[in-house]
């Protein structure tokens, strides 16, 4: 559990908010329907990499105490967690900015192909990279 992690860590008696944020596999989008999606990266570790490089610009610009993520890959059905983040600071403002920057940052600038099957046949979408 990332809140629980977050918690744990020394810095928790310095932290006024833990904001957490939970993405999920959308079963329908306004007419279509998704059965399954697939997502994947063709370079983990430069991925991992990124996502680091993003927390750490994050984590300095926003001056937030600490940042747990995980970021799901493989094939998924509605419903499903796709992306964890929880983050701790000293005041709600600055850790919520933190955490809407991290959701976006990761959704556009990380290197994922996104397969979704349903309703509307197959449908690749690439991001970030």
């Amino acid at each position: 559990d990332l809140t629980q992690q977050i918690k744990e860590s020394s810095s928790i008696n310095e932290c006024g908010a833990i904001f957490t944020f939970e993405g999920i596999v959308r079963g329908k989008d306004e007419a279509k329907t998704t059965d399954k999606l697939v997502l994947t990266t063709p370079d983990t570790q430069k991925t991992e990499k990124e996502l680091k490089k993003i927390l750490d610009q994050v984590q300095e610009k926003h001056g937030v105490k600490d940042i747990a993520v995980v970021h799901y890959l493989g094939q998924f059905k509605p419903g499903d967690p796709l992306f964890l983040v929880a983050v701790s600071g000293g005041h709600r403002h600055e850790t919520r900015t933190a955490l809407e920057e991290i959701i976006e940052r990761v959704k556009y600038e990380l290197d994922f192909k996104k397969e979704e099957e349903g309703s509307a046949g197959n449908k690749i979408i690439m991001s970030g990279g």
